[in-house]
C-alpha cells in the first residue's frame, strides 16, 4: 500500500513511539522483583513490539527508539515507582491519539491499535500491584499531619517568641516528638484493622514521611535571621510539598489533583493563619516580651 507523505510520516512517529515504549517497559519487567508485576510489564511489552511490527509493514523501515526517553522513563520508574512512571509515560502519549483517526482511514488496523492503547494496556496497567502505592495512605497521613501541625505551631511560635533558634527549638521538639506519636498510633491502628498491611512498615512510612517534612520546614530558621522571612519560606515549602505528593498520587492512582491540593493546601494554611494570630493574643494575654 503507498502511503501519502502525511501518512507516513504518522505511521513513522507511532513506529517510534512503539519501539520506545517496548525498550521501556522491557527493562521494567527485567528490573522489578515481582513476578506478577514482571509478567504484566512483559506482556505489555510484547504488545508495543507487536504494534511496531504491524506499523513496519506498511512502512517498510527500521526505526530507532528515542534512547533519551527510554531511560528517562526508566529512571523516573526506578526513583518514584513503576506505576508512576509507567502512567506519566503514557499521559505523555495522549497528545498523539488524534492522529490515530486520520491514519485509520489509508490502515485499517489503526483503529484496533488504538483500542487496545486506550483500554487493553491500560487494564495490564491498573493490575499493577507496588508496595509504595498500598502504604500511600500511611504516606498522606504523615505529611497531612505534620503539614498542619507544624505550620500551625511555626506560625504560633514565630509571632509568640521573634526568636529563630527558640522557634527551630520549639519546632524541632514538637515534630520529633509527634512524628514518633503518629508513627506508633499508625501501627497501632493498621494492626487493628487486620488489612494486607504490615504494621511496622505502614509505621515507618508515616514516621519518615513526617520527620522530611518536619525537617523541610523547619529548616529555614536555621539558615535566616529574620523570622517574618523564615516563616514565609516554611509556608511555601509547605505548599510546594503539598503540591509534589498530590501530582504524584494524581498520576500514580489516577486521581484528582486541584481537588486533593486545595484541599490539604486549605487546611495547612488556613491552621497555620488561625494559629499566627492565636500566637499574638497569648503573647499580649501573658505579657511575654522577647
Amino acid at each position: 500500500m503507498q502511503l501519502s507523505e502525511d501518512i507516513r510520516k504518522k505511521v513513522i512517529l507511532f513506529q517510534q513511539t512503539e519501539i520506545t515504549e517496548y525498550h521501556i517497559y522491557k527493562r521494567l519487567a527485567q528490573r522489578i522483583k515481582s513476578q506478577e508485576n514482571a509478567k504484566i510489564l512483559g506482556q505489555i511489552a510484547e504488545d508495543e513490539l507487536r504494534h511496531y511490527n504491524g506499523w513496519k509493514e506498511y512502512t517498510k523501515e527500521e526505526v530507532q527508539p528515542r534512547w533519551f526517553f527510554v531511560w528517562f522513563y526508566y529512571l523516573v520508574s526506578i526513583v518514584f515507582g513503576f506505576t508512576f512512571g509507567v502512567k506519566l509515560m503514557e499521559m505523555g502519549e495522549e497528545a498523539a491519539q488524534g492522529n490515530y483517526a486520520a491514519v485509520a482511514q489509508e490502515i485499517p488496523e489503526a483503529a484496533k491499535y488504538q483500542e487496545e492503547e486506550n483500554a487493553h494496556e491500560e487494564k495490564l496497567i491498573d493490575m499493577l500491584d507496588e508496595e509504595r502505592l498500598q502504604y500511600a495512605g500511611s504516606v498522606v497521613l504523615g505529611l497531612n499531619d505534620a503539614l498542619v501541625e507544624l505550620t500551625g505551631a511555626l506560625a504560633g511560635l514565630t509571632l509568640a517568641l521573634q526568636n529563630v533558634k527558640l522557634i527551630a527549638l520549639s519546632g524541632l521538639i514538637t515534630g520529633i516528638a509527634a512524628s514518633l506519636s503518629m508513627a506508633a498510633s499508625e501501627y497501632l491502628s493498621t494492626r487493628s484493622e487486620k488489612t494486607g498491611k504490615h504494621p511496622v512498615r505502614a509505621a515507618v512510612y508515616t514516621g519518615i514521611a513526617y520527620i522530611v517534612t518536619v525537617t523541610l520546614l523547619i529548616l529555614p530558621y536555621l539558615l535566616f535571621e529574620n523570622y517574618y522571612l523564615d516563616l514565609a519560606i516554611a509556608l511555601t515549602t509547605a505548599v510546594i510539598i503539598i503540591a509534589v505528593f498530590n501530582y504524584y498520587i494524581s498520576i500514580a492512582k489516577g486521581e484528582s489533583f486541584r481537588e486533593r491540593f486545595i484541599e490539604m493546601a486549605g487546611l495547612s494554611l488556613s491552621v497555620a493563619a488561625f494559629s499566627f494570630v492565636i500566637g499574638y493574643f497569648i503573647r499580649i494575654w501573658l505579657g511575654i516580651e522577647v
